[in-house]
């Protein structure tokens, strides 16, 4: 995968991407490390905390049976053999509720906050 890539999915986030990372940057403090379009077996990673095994995604539009949908459905199942647990997120849900959405994050990442023990 191309480090290339990534600096350029990095580069040129929407506005939903900006703020959520920027609230996902707030929990370093509390040790969950994500990183942003982290390449994982053939694909891109809106955002993952690969200590806990969690993947965050944002989709910009809801979409039922179409090529999108086929591709987060195959990349979401690779995720889950992997041990990943996957959240995804519409991109207009971020932007209207991201406290929502992040109190979802924070109840993925383990009770209480506190890091769970890897598998």
């Amino acid at each position: 995968m191309s480090t290339s890539r990534a600096r350029e999915l990095r580069a040129t986030m929407s506005p939903p991407e900006i703020l959520l990372w920027s609230r996902l940057k707030r929990l370093r403090a509390q040790g969950f490390h994500f990183r942003r379009q982290a390449p994982f077996r053939g694909y891109y990673l809106d955002f993952a905390c690969f200590s806990r095994r969690l993947v965050v995604e944002i989709d910009g539009a809801q979409h039922a049976e179409d090529e999108a949908a086929a591709h987060d459905a195959v990349r979401d199942a690779v995720l889950r053999r992997e041990g990943f647990v996957v959240r995804r997120f519409w991109a207009g849900t971020v932007m209207a509720d991201v406290g929502g959405v992040m109190d979802a994050i924070t109840d993925a990442l383990g009770e209480g906050g506190r890091p769970r023990a890897p598998p």
